[in-house]
């Protein structure tokens, strides 16, 4: 597997992971567009959720092993992943800590699936129940104590200044959002 990798500089293999990521989440926008157009909404958004739900805990369990993530990492293993993943390293994001350190908020501030529907004059992805399953997914196959909310996200924008956003913390440290 990977054969000619060896061949390429540590830039190459870089701008190649780059690439990489945008093509999978270009690959993941066309099969659901299709979808969309042929079926619908309703029916494109039912199989996407599907979709990520079945990746979300194999992209963990890749991740987890690749940065030698132990057991109930917490919240410190979820910070080093979550750069990681195939979504994040094709967006822009912040990740921020808050409440003293006993939770964290991702941000995805520049998002390359919103962004392309806006220029192809669609309307914008209603990613939030796929992001629900797709974040709380992630941080729970790390950690089964992280919890995950969602702050903002289409079409549920409660935060103009991003795309989407998650809070994640430890179920038994109930660092809950002051609502």
């Amino acid at each position: 597997m990977a054969q000619g990798l060896e061949e390429l500089s540590r830039e190459q293999l870089v701008k190649l992971l780059e690439i990489t990521a945008k093509d999978l989440i270009a690959l993941d926008g066309t099969w659901f567009q299709s979808l969309e157009r042929a079926q619908g909404m309703d029916t494109a958004m039912e199989h996407d959720r599907g979709a990520w739900r079945r990746f979300v805990p194999s992209e963990a369990r890749r991740l987890k092993q690749l940065l030698e993530l132990p057991d109930g990492c917490g919240l410190a293993g979820l910070a080093k992943a979550l750069p990681f993943r195939c979504t994040s390293l094709a967006n822009e994001w912040e990740l921020i800590w808050d409440d003293d350190g006993r939770a964290l908020t991702f941000r995805i501030t520049n998002c390359r699936v919103q962004n392309a529907r806006s220029r192809k004059g669609m309307e914008f992805h209603p990613c939030k129940s796929v992001g629900e399953l797709e974040y709380a997914g992630f941080a729970t196959a790390l950690d089964d104590r992280i919890q995950c909310e969602c702050l903002s996200c289409f079409p549920d924008i409660t935060d103009s200044t991003c795309n989407c956003a998650w809070r994640f913390w430890l179920a038994d440290e109930g660092a809950r959002r002051a609502v």
